[in-house]
């Protein structure tokens, strides 16, 4: 451990979860991410200025793509690093208070609820053209024409996806280096999700970045699914099994090495599918299909995700308990 023994470590993780279901993510002081994201928009305006793959070479992009993703990094570790040690110097209290709540922030189990229930509710409302705005908020793809099953896929999508990024990834890089290890997690996703994409903009520059987040999430993805076909076998209407034979048949069809493990175990755990049509602007894209159709997806599908997501944290925060709990008996 970089920081703290794993007790301590594990102590503090167990409270952040926590934190986390009561407040969320803080809105005061400005929460870390956004902050990370000025940052790399401050860098991308003086390494990509033009904002095209036209500048410069394949190559050039790239090295400037790699020099945002270390700068990044390297920042956002050596900030909360920084603000930890003077934090424990002052007292050794305030140290585990200020590590608790920098990792509290690059968890976002509440979050992830709060904005799939920003679908649910007026989608069973018959409110759907709200229901389209808040799911055009968390998901890229057109949802102006987008009907129950849709809006209902892309918020499962999300939720599922996402039960690896704000939750098991960043709560296993605190595990092994506290707050500064899994703020450099977060920094890594942040930038996946603002220059990671394959269009003409970022198609090199963003090179780095993406291949890096894949490479920080290729195991707890792996871990992810394991959690979530866990908690299956606990909940009723889900099945492990099935969740297990999704896994194994369909996550390799994702285009991300990770992302089709979470969505399939969910899907397969449903009894539904999810991938298939999207649309970005304009452009009709098809999606990897994951899961078998055993029904039609119904707007209750995203209630029972958010419930897969808090197994997740729940089991995560009771084998913590359960760990220390062993080594005091």
């Amino acid at each position: 451990m970089l920081f703290y023994s794993w007790q301590e470590t594990a102590w503090m993780l167990v409270a952040a979860i926590v934190i986390d279901w009561w407040v969320g993510d803080p809105r005061w002081p400005t929460h870390p991410v956004i902050r990370i994201g000025q940052w790399i928009r401050w860098v991308e305006s003086k390494l990509h200025p033009s904002g095209s793959s036209r500048d410069g070479s394949p190559a050039s992009q790239r090295l400037r793509g790699v020099m945002l993703t270390v700068s990044t990094l390297a920042v956002a570790f050596a900030v909360i690093g920084l603000l930890l040690w003077a934090a424990r110097a002052f007292h050794p209290w305030l140290g585990y208070a200020v590590n608790t709540w920098f990792i509290s922030t690059t968890i976002a189990i509440k979050g992830l609820k709060d904005a799939a229930m920003k679908v649910f509710i007026p989608l069973s409302e018959g409110r759907m053209e709200e229901a389209r705005t808040y799911t055009g908020y968390i998901v890229g793809r057109d949802t102006s024409q987008l009907g129950e099953a849709e809006l209902t896929r892309a918020t499962v999508e999300t939720v599922a996806e996402n039960t690896v990024d704000a939750v098991v990834s960043p709560l296993l890089y605190a595990l092994v280096g506290a707050a500064p290890l899994a703020m450099l997690y977060r920094a890594a996703n942040t930038l996946d999700s603002m220059v990671g994409y394959k269009n003409d903009k970022y198609l090199y520059f963003g090179w780095a970045s993406a291949r890096w987040d894949d490479v920080m999430n290729w195991i707890p993805a792996r871990l992810t699914g394991l959690l979530l076909v866990a908690v299956a076998a606990c909940r009723k209407g889900c099945s492990a099994v099935r969740a297990t034979k999704a896994v194994f048949r369909f996550a390799r069809l994702h285009p991300s090495p990770n992302s089709g493990i979470p969505e399939s175990a969910v899907a397969g755990a449903l009894g539904i599918e999810l991938g298939g049509t999207n649309v970005y602007h304009g452009r009709t894209s098809e999606r990897a299909r994951m899961g078998w159709p055993l029904r039609e997806r119904r707007m209750d599908d995203i209630v029972q995700t958010v419930r897969l997501l808090y197994g997740v944290s729940i089991l995560i925060a009771g084998g913590l308990l359960c760990a220390l709990g062993w080594t005091l008996w």
